[in-house]
């Protein structure tokens, strides 16, 4: 029988000081999740072995007396209280231009600088979609992106929902912030309207305001000032103190009537701050019309005007266009925009988005960004070799492998862009690039062949061609007889499967009706009266409200035995004679439909029949990750691992997914088992 180790990070809080002393940085909490790893009977010093947040594992001297310390405020008494220093990214002429992978990318070269970096993103609501030739676009909302936070956002309308390891849901930026700059960020570093709202009422609600009248001015734009300078001393890097620069993408464009607020509060902190601790970066488009081809620099130039009348002044530009602007370009920028033709940054098309760090480097973003910030006194040259590496080795992969994700919101593929990322980064391990199908899970029913039998002849080849078959997360039961068709096919013809959240309760009910014949076998999330529920709704679950009602953020997962594939992959680089006790903070960073779990009732039954269920939560009732020993890969997981997925650091249940498509797997378990 095996003991299972559970150790927790200490906390150690602590209040802030200066600008950080903030009613709203008491209410934060933080706490980390470490497992360890270590041989059994052992009395002697050992190295450890921690599970870190993307599934690997490395070696620490010891983890006697060792301390994570809770993000505290304060730096030591010995060091100097150095200011804040706040990097503004806002956007003009039209959204959608990549402000997010822009403030993304300066992050990367600030932190290559050797500076401590973290993130904000000031969210307002767009449309995202594409039209039948496939031509990708945006849309603004006039109404104000009034909710709290993202979590109950069509995926349709807003893309992916990212949750975070508090649990937080927030908007995809964030995941790109994190993937980026390798943080973990809390959910008050996305910033809604909605917050910023309901927190002020609240403080008039307890007559904290003495009676005055609710203003947004200065009440609402207060708010804000003191949000954005609270959070922006939380270290997010896993050291102690504030970081030194904090990056914040303003969502929308410029002259949106939701985010006036926003932007008054912004031009009030950058002259609290002092113009030594404020830059403002203003990302814009410059089109090229096609009969004319010259790159036009009209609509940013209005766009600079409309930001100056509203009291910020950009001190650098940051122009997207398709090809690199023209130094004549350049000059009427730097004329008409007053700014210096050295601080225009041109962000033309690359290959791939990890290229923008490189391009801001090699236009020397960093220098003018240091100047302004007065920063060069502790500033290093940036080093992102390993970064140019990255970039350049994806360019030359040949190699591809063929993925179908079967989904319910394939129209946008921002719905599921954590997950494409994720695949992303195990296919670039394995000197791959992801090739995926895109299939509607609905196309696959029968009831599609009927109605349009192109769509469903067409999806059933794309799923016969793909090397392996990905469920992706899900609300509701459209497409949910096609996935359970998708997993059936895989699990027949030993193609590699992957299910996550509902793609795990996708492989329960398929199993449950194929393998132990109870044919109307379903989740009660689908069916409230089905004879034979076999995933149920959660006790602490709510079945009338959505929003924040689901079990979120990063949560332990205990393995039932060392032996199985998920726990071979976690722990690959450690030989397989060596006995362990195992104590593993699974990814479980939740936010779909993590409102319903695997029937108790029916464990054993499906255990009887081969489907294993080899990862539970602490109390042992709910199923986290199951397992088909019979087949080369077949695995659900109740959490979302794509959450932790970095592009030098890959999901290990995505990477060997890829592995398994390309018949690789069992020589790369093996190889690491033997030490090799």
């Amino acid at each position: 029988m095996y003991k299972y180790l559970l150790s927790k990070s200490l906390i150690n809080s602590s209040c802030a000081a200066g600008t950080v002393r903030s009613s709203l940085a008491g209410l934060l909490r933080f706490e980390s999740n470490i497992a360890t790893i270590k041989p059994r009977n052992c009395r002697f010093p050992f190295p450890a072995w921690t599970f870190t947040r993307a599934g690997y594992l490395h070696t620490q001297p010891s983890l006697r007396n060792r301390q994570i310390r809770s993000q505290s405020h304060l730096e030591s008494p010995e060091t100097p209280e150095r200011a804040m220093k706040y990097v503004l990214v806002t956007g003009g002429v039209v959204s959608g231009l990549g402000k997010g992978v822009t403030a993304s990318s300066i992050g990367v070269v600030l932190k290559a600088c050797g500076l401590r970096v973290t993130s904000i993103k000031i969210e307002r609501f767009e449309l995202r979609g594409s039209d039948d030739d496939g031509f990708y676009y945006f849309m603004d909302f006039a109404d104000p992106y009034l909710n709290t936070d993202a979590g109950t956002m069509s995926p349709f309308e807003h893309g992916e929902v990212f949750v975070l390891d508090d649990g937080g849901e927030v908007d995809l930026d964030l995941g790109n912030y994190e993937r980026f700059l390798d943080v973990t960020l809390t959910k008050d570093n996305n910033i809604t309207t909605g917050k910023i709202f309901q927190s002020v009422i609240e403080k008039e609600r307890r007559g904290d305001y003495l009676g005055k009248t609710v203003q947004v001015v200065p009440h609402i734009t207060d708010a804000i000032k003191n949000w954005i300078q609270s959070v922006a001393a939380i270290p997010v890097d896993g050291k102690e103190g504030p970081a030194d620069v904090c990056v914040i993408e303003l969502g929308g464009t410029v002259g949106d009537i939701e985010s006036m607020p926003f932007i008054e509060a912004l031009r009030q902190l950058s002259f609290s701050v002092g113009q030594d601790n404020f830059c403002l970066i203003h990302v814009s488009l410059i089109p090229v019309l096609g009969v004319v081809g010259e790159q036009k620099t009209k609509p940013t130039q209005h766009s600079v005007r409309e930001l100056r009348a509203l009291g910020l002044t950009p001190h650098l530009l940051a122009c997207r266009s398709a090809q690199p602007l023209s130094e004549n370009t350049k000059e009427k920028l730097s004329q008409f925009c007053h700014v210096p033709a050295a601080n225009i940054l041109n962000i033309h098309d690359v290959p791939n988005i990890w290229h923008i760090p490189l391009l801001l480097k090699n236009q020397n973003a960093h220098d003018a960004i240091l100047k302004q910030l007065n920063l060069h006194c502790i500033a290093m040259p940036p080093d992102l070799l390993d970064w140019t590496e990255m970039a350049e080795n994806y360019d030359n992969i040949n190699g591809s492998v063929r993925i179908a994700m079967v989904g319910k919101y394939v129209g946008l593929t921002d719905s599921y862009l954590s997950v494409v990322k994720a695949l992303l980064h195990a296919c670039t391990a394995c000197s791959l690039k992801p090739s995926i199908d895109w299939i509607a899970a609905s196309d696959l029913e029968e009831e599609s062949a009927q109605t349009t039998p192109e769509a469903h002849a067409a999806a059933w080849e794309t799923l016969r061609n793909a090397a392996c078959v990905l469920v992706p997360g899900g609300f509701g039961d459209r497409g949910v007889k096609g996935m359970i068709l998708a997993a059936k096919y895989a699990r027949e013809k030993n193609i590699p499967y992957l299910g996550i959240c509902l793609g795990m309760q996708i492989c329960v009910i398929e199993y449950t009706r194929s393998v132990l014949g109870l044919e109307r076998a379903n989740s009660t999330e689908f069916d409230e009266h089905t004879p034979d529920p076999v995933v149920i709704f959660m006790p602490e679950g709510s079945r009338t409200h959505m929003g924040s009602t689901m079990r979120l953020g990063s949560r332990k997962t205990l393995f039932q035995t060392p032996d199985c594939l998920t726990a071979k992959l976690l722990i690959r680089e450690m030989r397989r004679e060596m006995k362990f006790e195992i104590a593993i903070a699974a990814n479980e960073n939740d936010g779909m439909v993590w409102q319903c779990r695997v029937n108790p009732d029916l464990i054993g039954a499906l255990e009887e029949k081969g489907l294993k269920f080899v990862g539970k939560d602490e109390t042992g009732k709910r199923m986290e990750i199951l397992e088909l020993p019979s087949h080369p890969f077949y695995v659900g997981v109740q959490f979302h691992p794509e959450f932790k997925s970095r592009p030098r650091r890959p999901s290990a249940l995505f990477l060997g997914f890829v592995l398994a498509a390309k018949g690789q797997l069992e020589s790369y378990i093996n190889s690491h088992q033997n030490g090799v």
